[in-house]
């Protein structure tokens, strides 16, 4: 072989050569081709499908609390109050003006949540429920599916989907079991709100951009919770598929069923952490277009290896010298040296080839100025867009008291709440600016303090501590205080049986400014809140320091951090560092 190759004439072996290697390259080109498309396409694939799954999970979890608030506002009302007073005193004579008085709050419950079919209030004087909804009197409450719910330590626990025993009309709900939420020790009184199954399944289903029939919402044992499609689940049945969706709240893997290969996204639910909706596809649908991609890629290696074995033997006699300087000039354009330029004294195409190289070269030059302005405008916009994710949810909430106390003529109150609410807004929106002084940051989070406390009475007190009255006018992201105090408030207080308290407190370093939030709560767990606040991907257990943690990070660098601490029920806090000047 080696004499035979010896024996042609250069430019012989140079086309030998040209086409040898065009082959190979071609035919590695399209198998790296394939295996990168079939990755891509794949790991595309799970990300966006659990993109849209976590959004329709967290949609059917706003849904879910919808229908909490809702009842316990109801709870909240004089005449439930009352008539939990007379549960307590064993007041049966008085029950059906309770029953009365009651209608009112219960006909509210559907104008505020139009999914609820009905509500029930069993207390050992008597059931309670708004007289238009007819009660199968047949069926004892404690004979029904419920029974099995009521001794649990859980004061609020959903049921699947079945059909409502307790009224009359045979409707399909999920249903929402409370246990009441008054300032009087009652017992064995429960609430039960019936969910109209398909409104709560328009829910889901308006959410997902493709078809429903691969969506599942199943219960810890593989029961399904609430029919999305006509469909039987694949995975019925199939345990080590169950036990994989226990791994973790959300993810996705792979797995086998009935010898075909499927593609699992999975989410479980916030507020009834047993149910997890569930995405399956078959990998032979997702790789359909890769396997086009295949068969396109294996002609294309076909004609063009015939097209390199009729012109390699006449480009290669063309092309080598100026081609060997041309690639010269590549390597030392890897070298980042971006001031070299082709040039020849012939007008070829390898000259062409040249002076587009030389133009590519001005472009790039270009094009890093434009990326740089550009990746600066990025980072404004993403630092908008993180302050664009704070939760409102809060404002439900706030709505709710003032309505309430509105209807009470507790007018100061809500006199009070209203003009909280504007500055809260006020100071929030700051003129579209991202930046603010650190006076308006404390009267911005004094606002949703007052709010809240309207909202949550006797749940906690706070103290604004500024050691230094001189840094008021430092200027420092806005609303990066509220977000910590709303954790404290949401997860650190509502297990709690005496009173909160929040300390904020602002101080300074030789060149930083310090900011601390503390509270007496629950509590939190520092290792694994801290390594979610920082990773790449966002979960929903430290969304509020994950959101403050970013924005810091876009705009001050290295240059910010946060750092937590916490001893439950004792002291829990998140100390914010910052400079003093911005960038």
């Amino acid at each position: 072989m080696n004499k035979w190759y010896y024996r042609l004439s250069l430019r012989r072996r140079l086309w030998f050569l040209v086409l040898i290697l065009t082959v190979v390259s071609i035919a590695i080109t399209g198998m790296m081709s394939y295996w990168i498309a079939f990755r891509s396409t794949e790991s595309e694939a799970f990300i966006s499908s659990q993109n849209t799954l976590n959004k329709t999970a967290r949609v059917f979890d706003e849904k879910l609390r919808h229908i909490i608030v809702t009842t316990s506002s109801m709870m909240l009302s004089d005449p439930f109050k009352n008539a939990m007073e007379d549960v307590v005193s064993n007041h049966s004579a008085s029950y059906y003006t309770r029953l009365s008085s009651l209608q009112t709050p219960l006909g509210q419950m559907k104008l505020i949540e139009p999914s609820i079919q009905s509500v029930l209030i069993y207390t050992p004087v008597g059931e309670m429920y708004a007289t238009n909804d007819l009660r199968n009197g047949q069926i004892r409450f404690k004979d029904t599916l419920f029974s099995q719910y009521l001794n649990t330590t859980e004061r609020v626990v959903w049921l699947e989907d079945h059909e409502d025993p307790l009224f009359s009309g045979k409707s399909r709900v999920i249903s929402l079991i409370m246990k009441p939420v008054t300032e009087a020790d009652v017992r064995d009184v429960y609430v039960v709100v019936n969910v109209k199954e398909e409104a709560i399944s328009k829910v889901v289903t308006d959410g997902l951009l493709d078809q429903t029939k691969n969506y599942y919402l199943i219960s810890n044992k593989g029961e399904t919770v609430l029919p999305l499609s006509g469909n039987t689940p694949p995975f019925q049945g199939d345990a080590s598929f169950l036990e994989q969706l226990k791994n973790q709240e959300r993810g996705f893997f792979k797995h086998d069923i009935a010898g075909k290969k499927y593609l699992v996204n999975y989410s479980r639910l916030t507020l009834a952490d047993n149910w997890t909706m569930v995405s399956i596809q078959t990998q032979s649908d997702l790789l359909h277009q890769v396997n086009r991609i295949k068969t396109i890629t294996l002609w294309i290696m076909l004609c063009c290896a015939i097209l390199a074995f009729v012109l390699s033997n006449v480009i290669s006699s063309f092309l080598l010298k100026p081609l060997h300087k041309l690639q010269g000039l590549m390597k030392k354009v890897e070298q980042n040296q971006l001031d070299v330029r082709f040039t020849s004294k012939y007008e070829d195409e390898v000259t062409q080839v040249g002076l587009k190289f030389n133009r590519m070269l001005e472009e790039i030059s270009s094009l890093i100025e434009d990326v740089k302005e550009a990746e600066y405008e990025k980072r404004k916009m993403e630092v908008k867009a993180l302050q664009a994710q704070i939760d409102p949810h809060f404002l439900y909430n706030t709505l709710n008291t003032i309505i309430w106390k509105s209807e009470t003529s507790q007018n100061r109150d809500v006199t009070e709440m209203i003009t909280s609410l504007s500055l809260l807004f006020q100071f929030g929106l700051n003129g579209g600016n991202e930046m603010t002084t650190l006076a308006k940051e404390m009267d911005h989070v004094r606002q949703y303090l007052i709010l809240q406390q309207k909202c949550y009475e006797d749940l906690f007190e706070y103290a604004i501590e500024l050691t230094d009255p001189t840094l008021r006018d430092v200027p420092v992201l806005k609303i990066i205080l509220q977000p910590l105090v709303e954790n404290s408030i949401l997860h650190g207080f509502q297990s709690m049986d005496r009173m909160g308290n929040i300390r904020i407190s602002i101080s300074k370093s030789e060149s930083h400014l310090i900011l601390l939030v503390g509270d007496n709560g629950a509590g939190m767990d520092v290792p694994s809140v801290d390594a979610d606040m920082r990773s790449e991907q966002t979960l929903k257990k430290s969304y509020a320091l994950r959101n403050v943690y970013g924005r810091l990070r876009l705009y001050y660098g290295n240059k910010a951090d946060i750092r937590l601490s916490s001893e439950p029920y004792v002291s829990t806090t998140v100390q914010l560092t910052i400079p003093l000047t911005g960038e």
